[in-house]
């Protein structure tokens, strides 16, 4: 079942200026709930833009965002609640961090969504708990923890405000490997018991690969590509030309291909590499 469209929808900066841009240029599509959308392109081909319609932070000029098949400006006045339903987080989100304790920053969505005060605690905690952050940390400013702490505390008030829609705007941006991969399955630990559907923007090939039901391929505010990771990454000439790549192990494994190994095509991770590999070795008998 849809939960989210997009009907031609456009957006253009400095309309009847010197700088007028056309950012995001008719797109259409329809996404279902649970599903984990990736979102990719290079800079400035209207991600973030995009992004941004998703719960009306930025107003479209034109077509509609659509939630449960309602366009989201249908009635201005409601968009605040459009906000509590379609949760964004921006890229290195622990600038949006500014209460006096992560408990009060975790539970300021919660409280301006006018949940009392046990319902807050058990939201806070609970949303806490998904990224990986200790009660003791909920005591401590915001300001005192790791740059990664941070990155986890701003999350989990978006999280805590229970969006049916998650919208993650470069969320690893600026971590170290460990603690990229350590977000990105607290994310999806997230994901898989709230059934919710997520948005993620990346510059990754390899992070989205793992993790989207389907991508979407942004290039000069056009949308070039809708589809599974094995479809899209299968394109290897195109994504080239907009300046995209595809992940460095499905690049290898054609290599490996081309020089006339039976490696079967749309490989997009190490574990499904590996398992190829091996069994590529024990039909040769070298295993």
């Amino acid at each position: 079942m849809s939960i989210i469209e997009a009907k031609n929808l456009c957006f253009t900066y400095g309309i009847n200026t010197p700088f007028e841009k056309k950012a995001v240029k008719d797109i259409n599509l329809s996404v279902n709930e649970g599903e984990v959308i990736g979102l990719i392109g290079h800079t400035g081909s209207g991600k973030s833009t995009f992004a941004q319609m998703l719960n009306g932070l930025i107003r479209p000029t034109s077509g509609q965002v659509l939630l449960d098949g309602r366009d989201i400006w249908e009635n201005p006045k409601e968009i605040r609640k459009i906000r509590f339903r379609v949760g964004m987080v921006f890229q290195y989100p622990e600038y949006q961090l500014f209460d006096e304790t992560v408990y009060k920053d975790i539970s300021f969505g919660p409280r301006n969504k006018g949940m009392n005060g046990d319902e807050i605690d058990k939201t806070v905690r609970k949303a806490a708990k998904f990224v990986g952050l200790s009660d003791k940390l909920l005591q401590k400013s915001p300001f005192d923890l790791s740059g990664g702490e941070k990155r986890r505390a701003a999350i989990a008030g978006v999280i805590a405000m229970d969006p049916d829609v998650l919208v993650l705007d470069e969320p690893t941006a600026g971590l170290d490997p460990k603690g990229r991969d350590l977000l990105l399955a607290q994310i999806m630990q997230y994901h898989n018991e709230r059934k919710n559907t997520i948005f993620i923007v990346s510059h990754s090939m390899e992070d989205i690969s793992r993790i989207a039901d389907r991508i979407m391929v942004m290039n000069k505010g056009n949308l070039e590509m809708f589809d599974t990771p094995r479809k899209v990454f299968s394109e290897v000439e195109k994504l080239e030309s907009m300046g995209l790549r595809v992940p460095q192990v499905t690049k290898i494994m054609m290599l490996l291909r081309e020089k006339g190994y039976d490696i079967p095509d749309g490989i997009l991770t190490v574990e499904q590499a590996l398992y190829e590999v091996v069994n590529l070795l024990k039909r040769e008998g070298k295993l």
